[in-house]
């Protein structure tokens, strides 16, 4: 195990902080891939400092890479709660890798990154209208978006912290240095390590990857069939005239098509429907109930723009996958990649597709905390077929409960299990119990590359 990749899921709570350690021609090459956990954790900010004295002192203060994938708060708070911890005088970090979501100047960059901040505020702007009602069920509608925006950090005046800020500080960290921007189809060597190549899957450089979040009925990408979903953003411009004060709150169409409540008293529909009737029957805000499809949309739309990685070990050819969060859409479209590697020595150019890597996986760090429609099936899972396959989870099962989260989904993890022949390391479980038709010299070997401590759990792959 001298000679070994090492990687380290860190058991702060629900999010994603891994640490990669690669062996390389002056010690060791360290790569961080996202470092934060959900809003609402119980002493999150502490949980994270923490963390960052682990990253720090197992660096000993030199991070090579410093990947941020999306900006979802349970991916990159600690880069907020944790800033003093990681500046310039604790930690030297040589490279800040992003997306090309993150680009400035690049056109649907921009765009999605303005639709996004848009989307973020009016949804906030609904649940303070929603929230505004005594009604028990608006109450708990207004929560569910809240929930919802956490995953944002927070908003209004009191949000400090956000995901932006966060994404900001990553982007800024080798600054004068500019971070590299990285789009599906790029492959390079990792600067340092020894003989390890990386490959860009994702995010999709195309709204209609972006898009797709979710399984149709015509063609079951996951592990379950799930409803499509849409959004209607035209819902926007209603929600900023409410805000603007420029309508009451029971009135989210033009004046034109209003009937005020003076001329429709004198009508026998008020009389009997709605100034004397139930108080089901009326409207208020309910116009605002799209606000919560919006808000999963938006959810899924930024999942969908994980950056997706892939990390070869070109002397065994063996690959570790991390795909973030990313939903069916941004996993369908590494099928129309070809990356072209050119090996050096006059040896021939090599065609890589998806499916190579995806067949030479041993590592798979599970997708958005093994939700139902982030590890695809026949273009995903099903591909996995190295017998050595091993999975990490992290998932906190309370935190997600609490949430109404349904993770791990019952059949995906089934699978999954029966993939990696029970090798999932689980943040909040540990090490898995041997599976019965395991042999125990198999379970031997799996049992010395793993190390269980309270605050993270290592894994080796020798080389």
């Amino acid at each position: 195990m001298e000679s070994a990749v090492r990687i380290r899921m860190f058991r702060q709570g629900l999010g994603d902080s891994f640490l990669l350690s690669f062996p390389g021609d002056a010690g060791e090459v360290h790569v961080l891939i996202d470092f934060g956990v959900l809003l609402g954790t119980p002493d999150a900010k502490a949980k994270m400092q923490k963390v960052a004295g682990h990253i720090v002192s197992t660096t000993a203060g030199k991070l090579d890479v410093m990947v941020a994938t999306h900006e979802h708060w349970d991916h990159v708070s600690g880069f907020a709660q944790a800033q003093a911890l990681l500046e310039r005088d604790k930690l030297e970090v040589s490279e800040s890798w992003v997306a090309w979501t993150e680009k400035p100047d690049e056109p649907l960059a921009d765009e999605l990154r303005g639709r996004r901040a848009a989307a973020v505020n009016r949804i906030a702007a609904a649940s303070r209208q929603i929230g505004a009602s005594a009604d028990p069920v608006a109450q708990k509608s207004a929560a569910r978006l809240n929930a919802i925006l956490e995953f944002w950090g927070g908003q209004g005046a009191a949000a400090r912290a956000t995901t932006r800020t966060a994404m900001d500080w990553v982007k800024a960290r080798t600054s004068p240095r500019p971070p590299r921007y990285l789009f599906p189809g790029e492959t390079f060597t990792l600067p340092g390590a020894k003989r390890v190549r990386v490959y860009v899957l994702g995010p999709p450089h195309d709204k209609k990857w972006i898009k797709k979040s979710d399984p149709t009925k015509s063609a079951s990408e996951v592990y379950q069939l799930a409803a499509a979903s849409g959004a209607d953003f035209s819902l926007f411009s209603a929600i900023d005239a409410l805000e603007a004060g420029e309508m009451p709150g029971d009135q989210p169409f033009d004046e034109w098509f209003r009937i005020s409540e003076k001329s429709a008293r004198g009508t026998r529909f008020f009389r009997d429907r709605y100034d004397k009737g139930p108080t089901w029957r009326r409207i208020e805000n309910d116009w605002l109930g799209p606000a919560g499809a919006l808000a999963l949309q938006l959810d899924s739309d930024t999942n969908n723009t994980s950056l997706v990685l892939a990390f070869e070990l070109e002397d065994t050819g063996e690959v570790l996958l991390f795909p973030a969060d990313a939903q069916v859409g941004n996993w369908l479209s590494w099928d129309e990649i070809e990356w072209s590697v050119d090996p050096g020595n006059g040896a021939a150019v090599r065609k890589v597709k998806a499916g190579h890597l995806l067949a030479r996986t041993v590592f798979y760090k599970i997708g958005h905390h093994g939700s139902h429609n982030a590890t695809l099936r026949e273009n995903g899972l099903e591909l996995m077929t190295d017998d050595g396959l091993v999975a990490m989870l992290p998932l906190d099962r309370p935190t997600a409960s609490k949430m109404e989260w349904n993770m791990p989904f019952p059949s995906l993890y089934e699978r999954l299990g029966e993939r990696c022949k029970g090798r999932i390391l689980d943040l909040e479980l540990g090490m898995p119990k041997k599976p019965e038709a395991m042999s125990d010299a198999d379970w031997t070997r799996f049992q010395q590359r793993v190390d269980v401590q309270e605050d993270w759990i290592d894994y080796r792959i020798p080389l």
